[in-house]
């Protein structure tokens, strides 16, 4: 089998040529790979990736700026903000906007929301442990620390 080719259940390969050589495009189908793995364990909680993702950051960054979280996960604007407002409308999240700062808006954790966090801490990170696939803890580390530096959050906790 050709080295740019992926062997597929049904017995039949697909040839991908040089995007085997693409980190975007591998990325992509490892997020896919990802997305399905966390919608098979964690979707019965009520969870979505994106959603928890905000929550767990907003929780670890009370009084965090909408548009500075925004910015760092990579969300538009525009869809952060129609996802901030189901998490307020859904008791998840309050927002305040600061009498220093009209512009900003800042993001915390109600106590629901907190509450919502904490039960379902153990398997949000139980599914990070199973995204590691095959993967040998040294594999993993790299990975992880390739990952942060093609990001641009290199150096900081992961």
């Amino acid at each position: 089998m050709p080295a740019a080719a992926v062997e597929l259940s049904d017995d039949e390969t697909l040839e991908f040529g040089e995007l085997m050589r693409s980190p975007g495009f591998l990325l992509r189908l490892a997020q896919v790979q990802s997305f399905d793995l966390f919608f098979d364990r964690l979707a019965k909680h009520g969870l979505k990736p994106g959603e928890f993702t905000v929550l767990w950051v907003i929780g670890l960054n009370p009084g965090l700026r909408q548009g500075v979280a925004a910015r760092k996960l990579r969300i538009k604007p525009a869809h952060m903000t129609k996802l901030v407002q189901r998490m307020v409308t859904g008791g998840y999240v309050e927002r305040t906007v600061p009498d220093t700062d009209r512009r900003s808006v800042r993001l915390q954790l109600t106590q629901k929301g907190e509450a919502f966090v904490a039960k379902h801490r153990a398997a949000f990170l139980e599914f990070h442990e199973a995204e590691r696939l095959d993967l040998s803890e040294d594999e993993f580390d790299t990975l992880m620390r390739l990952l942060a530096k093609l990001t641009g959050i290199e150096g900081r906790e992961t």
